[in-house]
């Protein structure tokens, strides 16, 4: 962002942009004023012997069934990417009914029950398909990021990151559906976001209240106003 000329800024990410913002955030504190991520891969509080187990609402409870499902069922995917990135960029190079197979699994099982339509799915296939580096590409990433040469250097993205303002929004299909508390482990919440409806793709299944949530935190009275308030000076 710096060489880009933007000395001070915000992120928002879901998905591998939840990784992409912690580190922008984690690196980059003095620049990066507030971030805000839709997908909240926040870890259980540690609490002692002493201390209740917490109670959970009922969507809380149904969101920690929905995490352990994608842990149990849904996380193939993932280990194979990570353990052998070429031999599923092969198939998915290819063949292009590997590759509708292989995204639309996640299009369909990731959503919460959003109606794709056959040009929506085919759109997000060619992007991988007709993509410059390939459908074969997506799956490296992956491997790269279970093979650090410093393994500190991916510490911080479950890790607390105190000097930048945190926004969370958590949607009930997502892949990694924690309590909101539970976010408070990873900075300072400003700003917290529980919906109904809507999975891992929100941005897409449900713009309106993506696009809310940020109005929300960073509009007046929100917990990241005062960060708005300096770029209109």
């Amino acid at each position: 962002m710096l060489a880009l000329g933007y000395d001070q800024y915000v992120t928002q990410g879901g998905d591998w942009g939840f990784k992409v913002t912690r580190a922008v955030g984690h690196f980059y504190p003095k620049h990066c004023l507030a971030s805000h991520i839709n997908l909240v891969l926040a870890k259980k509080p540690a609490r002692s012997a002493e201390q209740e187990e917490p109670t959970y609402t009922e969507g809380e409870k149904a969101g920690l069934v929905r995490t352990d499902w994608f842990a149990q069922e849904g996380f193939g995917y993932n280990l194979l990417q990570s353990t052998k990135p070429s031999t599923i960029g092969f198939a998915l190079a290819d063949s292009p009914v590997a590759l509708l197979a292989w995204i639309y699994e996640k299009l369909h099982d990731w959503s919460d029950a959003y109606p794709w339509t056959d040009d929506e799915i085919l759109t997000w296939v060619c992007m991988y398909q007709f993509a410059r580096a390939g459908p074969a590409a997506s799956a490296r990433i992956y491997y790269e990021v279970q093979h650090p040469k410093n393994e500190a250097k991916h510490a911080f993205a479950t890790g607390y990151i105190p000097e930048v303002k945190l926004g969370v929004s958590i949607f009930p299909r997502d892949i990694y559906v924690p309590p909101v508390a539970w976010a408070k482990q990873l900075g300072p919440v400003v700003f917290e976001g529980v919906h109904t409806e809507g999975g891992h793709f929100a941005a897409h299944e449900k713009p309106e209240l993506l696009a809310g949530d940020l109005r929300k935190m960073f509009g007046e009275g929100g917990g990241a106003f005062d960060v708005a308030d300096k770029f209109r000076a």
